[in-house]
């Protein structure tokens, strides 16, 4: 990914401007909180696929810019309030929002950056971007109630979970695509076609964060996390139906019961890696990448076309 920021550099400086602007405020607490945020962000990938998927199709306009930034808004108010969900005291290796000013800071804060959002939408009646970036939203919170119901019942098949990813993590980077392609084209077909290669990308993307959980790179979670938090991804799923009805007992178990045991944890990673379920996981995953890679080269090749499949590399080889 190297070349990439490189060849939206002055797109990408224009894009902070905007956000930084979005997200101040005269609320001293509300203001200390927002810089805090900016200060530990992370790679900005989903701003990035706004503006090169908006520069694939003609000059980049001050919409793609303000598409950029709700995407970034919307984001972030996310990962507060997964936070806060999941009792999380880390986010990319800094302390969250959560474990620094608790539950009520969070979830205001979280709620602050949503609305920041629909109005940077609103004020400009970008009415079509906000209306593509809602339909995100409401996916992403299907998808973590749906992942909570299955979670509780164990019961999660394959079909689950890519119902789930989809939803929870794909829906929002399809969104991005989207809404970057149509800032500057305004041609609904190939919005579509930028929405489900935003989607093919997402779910690629949410099957290697899934397959950290069973490594040994250094991720800023630690191994196993999923399994405490009994969240069943691809790769035990598939050994679910692979092992004896004995092991399989076992792992449920152990999901139930053990989940918080590092010993127990261990065991089902290896019952995983044995079954090979990290090697289904990660065909699944670059059998998605390819169908993203394909949906890209039906355009015609620029720098940004290939900056843009550069990318979705890097979601399957990326170490963290």
């Amino acid at each position: 990914m190297s070349s990439t920021p490189t060849i939206i550099d002055s797109e990408l400086k224009q894009f902070e401007t905007i956000f930084r602007d979005a997200v101040k405020s005269d609320v001293l607490l509300l203001d200390r909180i927002l810089k805090y945020i900016v200060k530990t962000k992370g790679k900005q990938l989903r701003p990035m696929f706004v503006l090169l998927s908006a520069k694939m199709c003609g000059p980049v306009t001050d919409v793609a810019y303000r598409a950029a930034s709700l995407v970034e808004l919307l984001h972030t108010a996310t990962l507060v309030h997964d936070d806060v969900v999941d009792e999380a005291a880390e986010r990319r290796g800094f302390f969250s929002v959560y474990a620094l000013w608790k539950n009520k800071a969070s979830v205001l804060v979280g709620d602050y950056l949503l609305a920041k959002g629909l109005l940077l939408s609103l004020e400009n009646k970008d009415f079509t971007i906000l209306e593509i970036l809602a339909d995100a939203v409401k996916k992403m919170s299907e998808g973590e109630l749906l992942q909570l119901e299955k979670s509780r019942l164990l019961n999660i098949k394959e079909e689950d979970y890519f119902n789930i990813i989809k939803n929870k993590t794909a829906s929002l980077l399809a969104s991005a695509c989207a809404a970057g392609a149509y800032s500057t084209s305004k041609d609904p077909v190939i919005t579509e076609k930028f929405r489900q290669f935003g989607e093919y990308t997402g779910i690629a993307f949410q099957i290697k964060d899934d397959l950290f959980d069973y490594g040994t790179e250094d991720v800023g979670k630690p191994t196993g996390n999923d399994i405490r938090e009994k969240k069943i991804t691809l790769p035990l799923i598939f050994t679910l139906e692979k092992v004896s009805k004995k092991e399989k007992s076992a792992i449920i178990y152990i999901l139930k019961n053990k989940n918080k045991s590092n010993e127990d944890i261990q065991f089902v990673i290896e019952q995983v890696k044995q079954a090979g379920g990290i090697q289904y996981a990660e065909e699944k995953m670059d059998s998605f990448k390819n169908k993203a890679l394909e949906l890209l080269a039906g355009f015609p090749q620029s720098e940004e076309c290939l900056a843009l499949m550069e990318m979705v590399k890097y979601t399957t080889e990326r170490k963290k």
